[in-house]
């Protein structure tokens, strides 16, 4: 028996080890208990109320309980009967009181944090708006209003740092969910359905996106990043996007027909069969498909056989060019800045 027990302890050791361990592992920029930004610092106040108030309620609970397993323990030689309280209507009303106390104490500031949130029309016919859409498994940025213009991104949203974006969420397929942990909270995509949301980032910087709602084989890696930028940074970058690209050598040139020829159809086409992201300024983008670095590599491996990287990508494979006409498409890809 002791044996037993020894061994008992040492297996749940290694678990609570192993549990603390496992606490601190993750991308730090998809903690959402250290917001950047003004609505994750909002949901923070709510989680941390409802912790402290989870808290007193637990030890008021447990000292009670420690007390009355010494007070009235058996005792040898001692018998005696504890007073009986049934029926107490000052104890039935203790216990009923406190519970609606506490939960106005929570439901109050809920509220008022639910409709701040929610208010995410602009006040402002200047405020940033973009229209966000969901797709298996990628995201599309569209600029509605930067700086006077209009155009599209893909898996990369660009913000300016310290203003507040105003986001519209659609959905063309399935059910996804649109998070940045480090700015603000989960907000459904549904198809046929228009949903609002408001995020902003205090400082630059760069923050992790997710798809939190299970959407199929590629959900996993359905990947976005947010890019705060200053305000000046960020003019200069819409500027870039909004200046189209004219190739400068043979084989970006070559590069750019072959695109034309084989790429246009899903990703320029207004109805395309399949749906793919606007590729005009794939060379300043930092990921490929969300997820792989930025490189030729990546980028040939992502071409020639997309299911490998990312399982369900609807894209085809581009595995039927030479050599030389697969360099030159990367080269139109990666240089289109």
């Amino acid at each position: 028996m002791v044996v037993s027990r020894q061994r008992l302890w040492r297996v749940l050791s290694v678990f609570a080890l192993m549990a603390l361990l496992l606490a601190g592992c993750g991308d730090p920029r998809l903690n959402a208990l250290t917001p950047k930004g003004t609505a994750g610092d909002m949901q923070l106040d709510l989680i941390t109320l409802s912790i402290l108030i989870m808290l007193g309620v637990f030890a008021v609970v447990i000292t009670i309980f420690v007390y009355v397993l010494i007070r009235y323990r058996k005792k040898k030689g001692v018998t005696r009967e504890v007073k009986q309280v049934h029926g107490s209507t000052l104890l039935e009303i203790v216990w009923t009181v406190i519970p609606i106390i506490l939960l106005a104490i929570l439901a109050v500031p809920t509220v008022q944090t639910t409709f701040k949130l929610a208010a995410a029309q602009p006040k402002t016919e200047d405020a940033l708006k973009i229209k966000v859409t969901g797709y298996q498994y990628w995201w599309e940025f569209e600029y509605l209003n930067a700086n006077g213009k209009r155009f599209k991104t893909a898996q990369e949203l660009h913000i300016p740092a310290g203003e507040k974006v105003y986001l519209e969420i659609h959905g063309k397929d399935v059910l996804h969910s649109f998070w940045v942990p480090a700015l603000a909270g989960k907000i459904d995509v549904v198809p046929g359905r228009v949903n609002t949301m408001w995020i902003d980032a205090k400082q630059p910087g760069k923050y992790q996106g997710k798809c939190a709602e299970l959407c199929g084989a590629g959900h996993a890696l359905m990947d976005f990043k947010v890019y705060a930028h200053s305000k000046g940074d960020f003019d200069n970058w819409v500027a870039q996007q909004t200046t189209p690209y004219k190739p400068q050598t043979v084989a970006e040139k070559e590069g750019e027909k072959i695109f034309k020829q084989n790429c246009i159809s899903c990703h320029a086409n207004p109805n395309p069969k399949i749906k793919g992201p606007d590729l005009s300024k794939f060379g300043t983008r930092e990921t490929i498909a969300g997820i792989l670095s930025h490189n030729e590599t990546n980028l040939k491996k992502w071409l020639e056989d997309p299911e490998s990287v990312k399982p369900g990508a609807r894209m085809p494979k581009i595995n039927y060019l030479n050599d030389q006409e697969m360099k030159n498409l990367m080269e139109y890809l990666m240089k289109s800045k």
